[in-house]
């Protein structure tokens, strides 16, 4: 009998010791994949699917019901151009979660006025939007800087033989983010089999700025037909500079535009907002049953002015060059 309890031990050892082998096998094997993509995958996008596999079940329905849509197609995109670690179905319950707490904080301070916690959730609903375009902005303008020190390192790595793709492969190593990412995340895609062309058009996607646009069109020119590159591109870097001083100048010109815009864009909320907690009667002479509808009429009309005006103040910054 105990002979064969120990027979029993030691096949249950050797059963364990054989699927213990197994596994290691199989997870050496993937770590020596894993370390051969990790060469052309960057960290971020490993942390980036870790998240993404972390993901709470609602955000997973909602990428789910948006993946494949138009809705979900422009928010990725954006999301992308704004350098957000986020997936569409994670940014829309951003918007419900601001929407939400918006509104019942609007709400249970208005005395649980059901039409201000309405207004606060239409604006938590786009606070998100005004971060995402605002990081944008900050992420097309930086990169619309260093462009020029970009062109002009890849002009001097074409004069010393390099080719395009070392010369880019330079500018990844050697550039400041957020310019050295987007080209890391070139030279990556070429290295995996896509296409300069179509490496080129994804990246104008993400950073749709003009100067970029010509710069890639003058590569993509003399991939096909041929000529001196470097100089070409040595004309452009200079062409670029220059804008990018003079839209430098002119941000200093309207600065004071564009903030007497928002300041007084922004001034008609904070008077309501203080004379609401000072003198909390006066206000609600807008939502007394015997001044409706006028009361809505009066606040929608004094919005819309506050919004047609800063739309107009813009306008009047906004110069091209």
């Amino acid at each position: 009998m105990s002979l064969m309890v120990f027979f029993l031990i030691g096949g249950g050892v050797a059963v364990f010791l054989l699927v213990l082998g197994i596994i290691v096998s199989v997870r050496s094997d993937r770590d020596i994949v894993d370390e051969r993509l990790g060469q052309y995958v960057d960290a971020s996008v490993v942390e980036e699917e870790i998240k993404q596999q972390a993901a709470t079940p609602l955000t997973n329905w909602i990428n789910r019901r948006v993946e494949g849509s138009n809705i979900g197609d422009r928010l990725s995109k954006n999301l992308a151009r704004a350098d957000l670690k986020l997936k569409p179905g994670e940014f829309i319950a951003t918007m419900i979660i601001a929407a939400f707490g918006v509104g019942f904080i609007l709400w249970f301070s208005s005395g649980q006025n059901i039409l201000m916690g309405i207004i606060g959730a239409l604006g938590g609903l786009y606070l998100p939007f005004m971060y995402l375009k605002n990081q944008q902005g900050k992420r097309l303008l930086k990169f619309n800087d260093q462009l020029p020190d970009m062109l002009n390192l890849m002009v001097n790595g074409l004069r010393a033989g390099f080719s395009v793709m070392q010369a880019m492969e330079a500018v990844s190593r050697e550039m400041p983010p957020p310019i050295c990412d987007e080209f890391r995340r070139v030279v990556q895609e070429m290295q995996l089999g896509v296409t300069m062309e179509k490496s080129l058009d994804n990246l104008l996607r993400r950073i749709p700025s003009d100067d970029l646009d010509l710069v890639i069109t003058a590569i993509n020119v003399q991939r096909e037909v041929g000529g001196n590159l470097a100089e070409i591109m040595d004309t452009i870097s200079y062409t670029i500079r220059e804008r990018v001083r003079i839209k430098g100048e002119i941000r200093v010109l309207t600065a004071q535009v564009m903030y007497s815009g928002r300041f007084l864009a922004m001034l008609p909320l904070f008077v309501i907002g203080i004379l609401y907690l000072l003198n909390r009667q006066y206000m609600d002479e807008f939502f007394k049953p015997e001044n409706v509808p006028c009361g809505y009429i009066a606040l929608a009309l004094g919005a819309l002015l506050i919004v047609i005006g800063y739309i107009v103040m813009n306008k009047l910054g906004d110069i091209e060059v």
